[in-house]
Parts: C-alpha cells; structure tokens; sequence
C-alpha cells in the first residue's frame, strides 16, 4: 500500500551562519525516484501584528505594520507572525526567509483593490511569461523556508478586480505585447506591464518565486483575483489542508510552474478555471530558463467545481516530467478529468503522468490530449515552431458516473504521442463516444467498461 512516511529528523546544517532545523517529508512508492522534502521547524517565537501597530478596526490599512512584523520575525532568525482573530485591512505581503505567516482561527486578511497599492511593480509572470506587473497579494522572491499556515481566511476585495475580468481592448494588447517581449528576448527588466496605459493585468493572490523548502497548510481562500497559487521556479514544498474557493476569470486553484518535489494533500478546490495544473512556463522564456517540472505528488484531494481534475499545460515548454496523482475525486462537473494541453509554439516535453483511483461524478471528456490549443493567441504570428514531445501517459482504476467522450487523444502528426497505458476504467454512461484516437503510437487500453447512450447496454470495450 502506498503510503507517505513523516520521518521527524533534525538536521543541523549552518546556513547563513545560523544553525537550522527540519524534519523530512519522504514520498513512499512513487512510481519514480523522488528526494525527500526537507520541511522547515520554524523556532518558537511569536510576532503578533498588532504589537506592530495593526489594527482591526474596519478602516485601517496594516501593511506597514505587518511587513515590520515580518522584518522583525526575520531578524530574530525566525518564527510566527501571528494574524489574530478579526478583519485585517492590508495591502500587498513580501515574504522573508525563516518566516510563517499564522493565521489564526477568526482571522481575515482583506485585501485592498487599489492597483496603486501592489506598485512598485515586482519581478513577476503573466501566463507563463516573466515580466514586471502589479505585485501578487502575498509574494515572496529568493526566500527560503517561508510558510503560511493556520485556519484563518485570506478575503481579498474583488470589485475593482471583477471589472478587470472583462478584459478590454487595452488588456489584449497587453498581451501581445508581452507576447513579442517573449518570442524577441526583450530583456525581463525592460517588461514593464504597468507601463502599459489600462493593461489590466491582475496580479496573483499568492506567488513564490524562486523559493525553497515551502509550506501551504490549512487556511481557507475566498476568492482571487487571478491565478490563486502560483509557485514558479521553486524546489521542495508542501501543500496541505486548503480550502480554496475562487469563481473569477482565469482563477486556478494550483499552479505549479518550473517547480520540483512538491506534495499537494488533503485539500479542496472550488474554481472558476482548472483545479490543479502542471505548468512549466511559455515559449522562448521557458527554454531559456530550461527548468522543468518534475517530482510532483498529488493526492487525497478533492474538486467541487474546476475545469479540470488534472492539467497539464498549456504552458508547458520548459518541459513537464515525474507527475504522479493518486486517491482524488471531483464531486462536481469537470470538463477533463487527465488533461495534457500544448500546442506548436510551446515546444516542450511531457514524460512520465501518472493518475490512479480517481472517482469523477460527471465530466466532458475523461482523458484528453490537445495538441493545438492556442486560445486567444491563435491570430498571432508564429515566431518559432516546435512540436510538444508526450510521452508515458498512464491512467489506472478511474470511475465516472457520466462522461461526453471517455478517451480522446489528439496527438500532432509531426510528432506522435506515445505509450499510453490506459486500464481499469468505469464508465456508467457516455453520451456522445467511447474513444477518439489520432497520432498516438502504442496505446494500450485495457479494462474499460462504458455504458452507451445509444441502447444503455454494458460493453467492455477493451
């Protein structure tokens, strides 16, 4: 039985001229070699804000008083910036080394939604594409050990946000800008979205950029104004206990981008757009940075509404290996319970996805392949050409109520997808087909049993 083993163990090691503690999160059973998570043991000390001068008084706006909470926790070499019960007002939260944001039982952090309060604009992403923009809500940039737990609520305002949603005519210009910055190597500092008059780029709730030794754990989200969690270019982390709810354009519940060895367990998303996806960065950017993701774990979770249970893509050129999802239920209507999306310009390589006993109650399509999804890009030009390698796709004892199409892959014709390992699968209905296979080399399906719209009669189809 696959298991996940907490081997409580201090290493002492010097780092920065400090002695420091952890205790190792070791995946069991994975069907490929992963290291273990080295989890930080924050010291026991406690920086409660409103020592800092915060104040919960509804008209306050604490982010000096939080970010000296958080410099002084850091100096000390470490602890708990405590967030007691009651409605903080705040702007944008910068992250330091040896930090945990607490947030206790009762506790809101609101965000402001005043684009004007997240500038100076930070070394940030916009799809997949680095740049400088507003900064995320909470961000934290070349930290180490950082955290944010507890079972209080990050609330952010939305309604300056939700007209952004609506994306006018100067947000898609935006875009294409960012686009051309991308595909010519315009140097990252000289990206400045915010420059842009009405660009509109919503930052992220939560990003870590360029971090190590991570912890997520057992706090709530309420709504984001884009991606909600975005960890990029990190190594070694745990996700745990969440409860996330974002119903907002482009609002995913996870993305994990340039990221290894990470757990996301135990959590529950409710999402405008895809649950939990695989990322891996866009275009000349991606294979510039040439940082793949790899060694990811994601398990016992389960998704109310999302568009997908598992995404891949589309940003994915720096290449996506070593991905491994086990025990997750979507309970709601999802559009793709295994999905891979990419297309000509991303170029990358997709290797090793694993997914077993997913329990789905109705879905569009249940595993799907997309090699030309291009979005709203589709009208713009074409600066390089390189196919997607897909390779090792293995789904295993999967149950759907309902389902549109149970296997569809759309491999491209100038580099095929190959091995795939489909088995166990129970269908109890499928309205529109069984399987829609095109440009896959060695496909095997085996054990799948689908119930048919056209005359309600069991067939096992392989």
């Amino acid at each position: 039985m696959r298991r996940l083993t907490l081997l409580f163990v201090s290493l002492l090691t010097t780092i920065w001229g400090m002695s420091q503690e952890y205790r190792i999160v070791e995946i069991m059973d994975a069907p490929f070699e992963m290291g273990a998570i080295h989890e930080f043991v924050y010291p026991a000390k406690d920086f409660n804000i409103k020592k800092f001068g915060a104040k919960a008084d509804g008209k306050t706006v604490n982010t000096k008083a939080i970010a000296k909470a958080i410099k002084a926790c850091n100096k000390a070499g470490g602890g708990h910036v405590v967030v007691p019960a009651g409605e903080w007002i705040t702007g944008p939260i910068h992250l330091m080394d040896n930090v945990d944001l607490h947030l206790e039982e009762g506790a809101r952090l609101v965000f402001t939604d005043n684009p004007a309060d997240y500038l100076p604009a930070v070394f940030t992403t916009w799809e997949g594409v680095e740049c400088y923009n507003y900064s995320p809500l909470i961000y934290a940039f070349e930290c180490k050990n950082i955290k944010i737990s507890g079972t209080g609520t990050l609330a952010p305002k939305m309604d300056l946000w939700k007209v952004w949603f609506k994306r006018p005519q100067a947000h898609q210009d935006a875009t294409r800008e960012l686009y051309r910055w991308c595909s010519e190597l315009t140097p990252v500092e000289e990206r400045r979205l915010t420059d842009l008059p009405e660009s509109n780029m919503r930052p992220h709730l939560i990003q870590f950029n360029r971090c190590k030794n991570i912890v997520l754990e057992d706090f709530k989200i309420r709504e984001s104004p884009f991606w909600t969690i975005h960890l990029y270019m990190c190594n070694e982390g745990v996700v745990r206990g969440l409860d996330v709810y974002a119903h907002g354009h482009n609002n995913d519940g996870i993305d994990i981008d340039m990221t290894s060895n990470l757990l996301v367990e135990n959590c529950h998303f409710n999402q405008g757009d895809d649950a939990v996806v695989i990322k891996a960065g866009r275009n000349q950017d991606a294979w510039r940075l040439n940082k793949p993701t790899e060694n990811i774990v994601v398990r016992n979770c389960v998704v109310e509404d999302g568009h997908v249970l598992l995404g891949i893509g589309s940003e994915m050129s720096g290449g996506v290996r070593n991905v491994w999802m086990h025990d997750c239920r979507a309970v709601g209507d999802v559009k793709a319970v295994f999905y891979v999306k990419t297309n000509h310009r991303r170029g990358g390589f997709v290797k090793n996805i694993y997914m077993e006993r997913a329990q789905v109650r109705s879905a569009q399509r249940l595993v799907a392949v997309d090699t030309d999804v291009l979005y709203q890009w589709r009208k713009l030009p074409d600066y390089d050409t390189v196919y997607t390698e897909i390779e090792g796709l293995h789904v295993k004892d999967l149950e759907c109520d309902s389902v549109g199409i149970a296997i569809d892959l759309n491999g491209d014709e100038h580099l095929p997808i190959r091995n795939v390992e489909i088995e166990n699968l129970k269908v109890g209905l499928v309205t529109k087909y069984a399987t829609n296979i095109n440009n896959v080399e060695n496909a095997s399906i085996k054990n799948a049993d689908f119930v048919t719209s056209r005359d309600g009669i069991l067939r096992k189809t392989y």
